[in-house]
């Protein structure tokens, strides 16, 4: 083994250097960003597919939660499959590159549910005032001038549809 293939952890002084130290060029890595490419075009095709949203979005929050069992193994195993060794025991490299790009797609796939619910709890509210306007128009109260009392008379609307 060649100096060249370890990064002492005292040299990283940022996100960007580090990034900047990692040799994009490995397979295996280009395998990884096409993963996260698929599951960020695959959340934001099913974002009306409510089921599959829910299955997805647990699946990655289990990735992210094995990620350290998968950042062991490959620790172990770097040389199968890639050029140099990436997986330090603190797990940064993991991280960085695994799960932050999968936690920004659980983010997007939340926002996008939050739109959509308050875009549905307006269009409900909206159909509840329209429902209030028409009732109020069918349906008004009238004083009987003799007693005071009220009473409800139909009036009968044309509709303008």
């Amino acid at each position: 083994m060649s100096d060249r293939q370890f990064v002492a952890t005292d040299t990283i002084d940022g996100v960007w250097p580090f990034l900047q130290s990692i040799d994009w060029r490995d397979p295996w890595l280009a395998l990884l960003l096409t993963f996260h490419i698929a599951v960020t075009m695959t959340a934001l095709m099913t974002r009306n597919h409510a089921n599959f949203q829910i299955l997805l979005f647990l699946v990655l929050l289990l990735l992210v939660y094995f990620s350290e069992s998968i950042n062991e193994v490959a620790a172990t195993n770097w040389m199968v499959f890639s050029r140099q060794q990436y997986f330090d025991s603190k797990g940064l490299f993991i991280s960085i590159v695994f799960s932050v790009p999968i936690l920004m797609n659980c983010m997007i796939m939340v926002a996008s549910w939050l739109y959509q619910s308050s875009q549905l709890m307006t269009s409900l509210k909206r159909a509840q005032l329209r429902q209030q306007a028409k009732n109020r128009l069918t349906t008004t109260p009238t004083t009987d001038a003799s007693n005071g009392t009220s009473n409800i008379s139909s009036r009968t609307e044309k509709k303008n549809d």
